[in-house]
């Protein structure tokens, strides 16, 4: 049996803070809207869209049991990423001025991980017009709202501080 797993994030780049979301099951029910209340989001700092989008996948991956997963992103290096395992790993991780890329750990978590899995990568387009949307657009919508919640709701309660304004002046 398939496990489906949704994975988005979003992050607020002037403060390096974001918030992952995940949502994995195995049979997906008539009404989708009850799938909101099995979607999983954390918190994860120094981060950037890219780094946040691996890491939840990560995160997400680290709590998975089942061992064949067909997972959906908006993410287009991570759909991408097997593809580039061989030239990542020949390089050493490398660039072709010899120096160590942005995210190599990660890309190399992502790697040992993977192995782990059966998995396959589907990539769909994010932010879709509801009225183009197919059912996985829909489920994926779910989590893509999580995580933009998730954030905007902790930016409010933490809100970042106006720069060069000190002291009240």
């Amino acid at each position: 049996m398939n496990l489906f797993l949704f994975s988005d994030g979003s992050v607020s780049p002037r403060q390096g803070i974001g918030f992952g979301a995940y949502l994995a099951f195995t049979n997906a029910p008539e009404n989708i809207s009850v799938l909101s209340d099995l979607i999983k989001t954390k918190r994860f700092e120094n981060t950037s869209s890219t780094k946040l989008e691996l890491q939840t996948l990560l995160w997400a991956l680290s709590e998975i049991s089942e061992r064949k997963i067909v997972a959906y992103t908006d993410s287009q290096n991570i759909a991408g990423l097997l593809f580039r395992k061989d030239r990542l790993v020949k390089n050493q991780y490398c660039s072709n001025k010899g120096r160590r890329i942005k995210n190599h750990a990660l890309y190399k978590a992502f790697f040992d991980c993977t192995e782990k899995f059966d998995i396959q990568f589907h990539l769909l387009s994010g932010h879709m017009p509801s009225g183009c949307r197919h059912r996985i657009d829909e489920i994926f919508s779910l989590v893509d709202r999580a995580s933009r919640s998730a954030l905007r709701s902790y930016l409010k309660r933490h809100p970042r501080p106006v720069s060069g304004v000190a002291n009240g002046r």
